[in-house]
């Protein structure tokens, strides 16, 4: 565990940097350009990145019992709470929370999973694009692949597949190959729509439908 902090919460902390400089000079009107997360604005998953920042696991646990131990209640209360009126106070709250490792009571790699994910979430929509490190993507995916779809991971969508990464030392899995960049795997493992021609083999619309 202590080898995994010293090398994840740097990835995270660096990527929330990159994050926050794609970000910085954002006009106002792109703010509610709908991310790739169902039902949220560029402007709501980034409130939910500070939320996430802000939290403990006693935090954690007061917030999903008052949310009925609903994990959507539970994230769009803390959209709520977090997102400024002002997008870029929400910025400015996210810079300075941007160095934390805290969390909720999770594996460490669903910290990069977030930092990706999230960051794709906004970026793709905006146009933005930005390199993440491999290995980073590839501790990512090795964890969706152990979590159930339940709980935020992509294993059922994973079955009967051979993925391989394109840009990172990465096949795991038997059945239909599908290949692509390791981003691009991880945001299909993880229910989240990718571009035209970023994945191939077929085993693509198993993976994606």
């Amino acid at each position: 565990m202590a080898k995994d902090t010293a090398t994840i919460w740097p990835t995270v902390h660096a990527e929330r940097a990159a994050l926050i400089e794609d970000l910085r000079d954002l006009p106002a009107e792109r703010w509610s350009t709908p991310s790739l997360c169902p039902g949220w604005s560029v402007h709501d998953v980034l409130a939910h990145l500070v939320d996430d920042a802000r939290t403990t696991t006693l935090s954690f646990v007061g917030s999903f019992v008052r949310a009925g131990f609903d994990f959507d209640r539970f994230n769009d209360r803390g959209v709520a709470r977090e997102r400024a009126a002002d997008p870029a106070q929400t910025l400015a709250a996210f810079e300075s929370v941007s160095r934390r490792s805290t969390g909720a009571p999770a594996p460490l790699p669903t910290r990069l999973v977030e930092a990706i994910v999230h960051g794709e979430d906004i970026r793709r929509p905006l146009g933005i694009e930005h390199d993440y490190p491999p290995a980073a993507a590839v501790t990512a995916i090795r964890h969706q692949l152990a979590t159930s779809t339940k709980m935020g991971g992509g294993r059922e969508r994973a079955a009967g597949l051979r993925l391989t990464a394109t840009d990172a030392d990465l096949t795991v899995g038997d059945g239909e190959h599908v290949r692509g960049s390791a981003v691009a795997l991880l945001l299909a493992l993880s229910g989240r729509p990718v571009r035209p021609g970023e994945l191939t083999g077929p085993g693509v619309q198993s993976l994606t439908g």
